[in-house]
C-alpha cells in the first residue's frame, strides 16, 4: 500500500473501531523498515487530523472522535518497545498541554521522540495548569519544556503560558507545536524568548540531533 491507502486503512480501522487492525496497520509497516517517526508522521497523526474534520462536520459523534483517539493511544503505548532507547542520558523534558486543551496525543508523540534518544520524560498530558508546570518543573529542572495546542483558539492562551513560564525560568527553552498551527499563528511568538515552533515531528527530529544532542 502507499501512504495514502495506509492512511485510509488506519482511518478505517479507528472508526470501526478495530484495535487489532489498527495496531497490524503500523506494526506492519514499522517491521518493513519504517520508523515510528514516520509512523506517526505519515499514518497516524493525518489520521487523527481527518477524524477531527469529521467530528467537526458533524460526520461522526463526539464519542466516536474519543474512541478513536483512544485507540491510538492504546497503539502509541504498544510501540514502547520500538522507541525507548536503552541508552540514557541524564538529560529531561517536561511536556504538557496547555491549559484547557485535552487533545494530547500530539505532545505524547514528541515525548516519544526524547525517548528514544535516552532522554527522561515527564509527561503531565492535557489541560496541564501553567503554576503547577512551572511549580514541578523547579522541583525537576528540565533542560526542555514542550507544550502543544490543538485548538487554534488556544494559541492565545499558549501564549500567555510561554511568557508565564519564561519569566519564572529565564534560561528554559519551549518548544511549542500542534495542530493549532497549521492556521498559522507563528508571529504570536515572535517576541517570546527561548521559544522554538516545531512543525512536525521529522523538524523535531532534526532539532534534536542539530540542538540538544550533544549538550
Amino acid at each position: 500500500m502507499d501512504t495514502t491507502e495506509l492512511q485510509n486503512s488506519y482511518l478505517d480501522a479507528l472508526l470501526a473501531p478495530d484495535k487489532h487492525q489498527a495496531l497490524k496497520i503500523i506494526d506492519t509497516y514499522i517491521k518493513q523498515g519504517n520508523m515510528v517517526t514516520s509512523a506517526y508522521e505519515n499514518i497516524i497523526k493525518p489520521s487523527l487530523y481527518r477524524v477531527g474534520e469529521l467530528w467537526e462536520t458533524n460526520v461522526i459523534s463526539v464519542a466516536q472522535e474519543h474512541v478513536a483517539t483512544a485507540v491510538t493511544e492504546d497503539v502509541m503505548n504498544f510501540l514502547i518497545h520500538y522507541i525507548i532507547s536503552e541508552k540514557r542520558t541524564d538529560k529531561t523534558i517536561l511536556l504538557g498541554c496547555v491549559e484547557n486543551e485535552y487533545h494530547q496525543v500530539g505532545i505524547k508523540m514528541v515525548a516519544d521522540m526524547f525517548e528514544s534518544v535516552g532522554w527522561s520524560t515527564h509527561f503531565l498530558g492535557s489541560n496541564t495548569p501553567t503554576k503547577e508546570l512551572i511549580r514541578y518543573a523547579k522541583t525537576i529542572n528540565p533542560s526542555v519544556i514542550a507544550l502543544s495546542a490543538s485548538i487554534y483558539f488556544n494559541m492565545a492562551v499558549l501564549r500567555k503560558m510561554a511568557t508565564e513560564i519564561t519569566n519564572a525560568l529565564p534560561d528554559i527553552i519551549i518548544l511549542a507545536g500542534g495542530q493549532a498551527f497549521r492556521h498559522g499563528g507563528k508571529q504570536l511568538f515572535q517576541d517570546t524568548r527561548n521559544l522554538i515552533i516545531i512543525e512536525n515531528l521529522f523538524s523535531l527530529q532534526e532539532y534534536i540531533t542539530k540542538n540538544l544532542t550533544n549538550e
